[in-house]
C-alpha cells in the first residue's frame, strides 16, 4: 500500500500546478488497492479502474451508466475465469477453492469494488480538504496518525444513514416502531451527537473517538473497515510529509460538495505548494 501511495504521489507532483488531487490521488489509491486484492494484473489495471470509476461519475448518462456496469461486470468474470486456471496470491483465487460459483465470485468482486472504492476515495479527499483548512492539523496527524484518522472518520461520516429493521415491537424515545417496520439511521447525527462527543461540531484530531459509527454498528459493521483505517493512516500522513508545504489553490468556500450522491465527498481539491 505504501508503494501504491508513493507511486501516486509521484504522480501528483509531476503534474501542473494546480493539481486536482481528487483525480490524482484520492481516487486512483484504492483502485489501484482493489486491484492488489482482487489480483488484476498490471498490465490490465489501467482499463479496470478507468471502467470502474466511470461507475461512481456523477455525470454520467444511463447509457454511460449502464456501459460501465457491463465493462466491469465483464472484465470481473474472465478474471474469475483466469484465476479458476492459474490461481495466484489474492482474494479472488482464494475463494475459487470454495463451492462458491462464477456469479457469486463476480457479485463479491463488483461489491469489494463499489464498497472499496468510492467510500474510501471520497474519505481520502475530505480529510486532506479538512487537513488544509485547519492549521496545525497535518502536523497533529503525523505525530498521533491512529487518533487523527478516528476522529476525520466521525467528523465526515461519508455515509449519510443505514436502514435497520425491528425484530420486535420496541419504543424509543416516546416513539413506538413495531416489529418488521424499518428505521433510517442517519450516522452524521450519531457521531455528532453532543451527548457521546462534547463539542461535536469542532475538529479535535486528539479526541477520543471510540465508539463512533462512521462504518455502522453491530453485525452489520462494514466488513472492510480495517483496510479503509489503513488506506488513511497510510495515505493522509504520507501526502503531508511528500508535500509539507501543499495548501488549496482556490478558497475553502470554492470547494463544492458533491451533489446526486450518496457518499458525500468534494467535487475536486485543486492544490498547490511550494518547491
Amino acid at each position: 500500500m505504501r508503494e501504491i501511495v508513493d507511486e501516486h504521489l509521484d504522480a501528483v507532483a509531476g503534474e501542473s500546478r494546480p493539481v486536482d488531487l481528487v483525480r490524482t490521488w484520492a481516487q486512483p489509491v484504492p483502485a489501484q488497492v482493489i486491484c492488489e486484492l482482487l489480483g488484476v494484473p498490471y498490465a490490465n489495471r489501467a482499463r479496470f479502474q478507468g471502467h470502474a470509476l466511470d461507475l461512481f461519475r456523477l455525470d454520467r448518462t444511463p447509457e454511460q451508466a449502464a456501459a460501465a456496469y457491463s465493462a466491469v461486470h465483464e472484465f470481473v468474470r474472465d478474471l474469475v475465469a483466469a484465476k479458476r486456471v492459474a490461481p495466484a496470491d489474492d482474494l479472488l483465487s482464494g475463494l475459487t477453492a470454495s463451492d462458491l460459483t462464477d456469479e457469486e465470485l463476480v457479485n463479491i468482486g463488483f461489491v469489494l469494488l463499489g464498497a472499496g472504492l468510492d467510500t474510501t476515495a471520497n474519505m481520502l479527499a475530505l480529510g486532506a480538504f479538512t487537513l488544509l483548512t485547519h492549521p496545525g492539523a497535518a502536523d497533529v496527524l503525523r505525530a498521533e496518525p491512529g487518533w487523527a484518522i478516528e476522529e476525520l472518520l466521525r467528523y465526515h461520516s461519508v455515509i449519510p444513514f443505514t436502514v435497520r429493521a425491528a425484530l420486535a415491537d420496541v419504543e424509543l424515545d416516546g416513539e413506538r416502531i413495531a416489529a418488521g417496520e424499518c428505521v433510517t439511521v442517519c450516522l452524521p447525527e450519531a457521531n455528532r451527537d453532543p451527548a457521546r462527543f462534547p463539542d461535536p461540531d469542532v475538529l479535535d484530531l486528539l479526541r477520543p473517538s471510540a465508539g463512533h459509527v462512521a462504518f455502522g454498528h453491530g453485525v452489520h459493521q462494514c466488513l472492510g473497515q480495517q483496510l479503509a483505517r489503513v488506506e488513511l493512516q497510510v495515505a493522509l500522513p504520507a501526502l503531508v510529509t511528500r508535500f509539507p508545504s501543499l495548501r488549496l489553490a482556490v478558497p475553502a468556500a470554492d470547494v463544492t460538495m458533491r451533489a446526486g450522491s450518496l457518499v458525500r465527498g468534494v467535487d475536486e481539491l485543486l492544490v498547490t505548494w511550494e518547491d
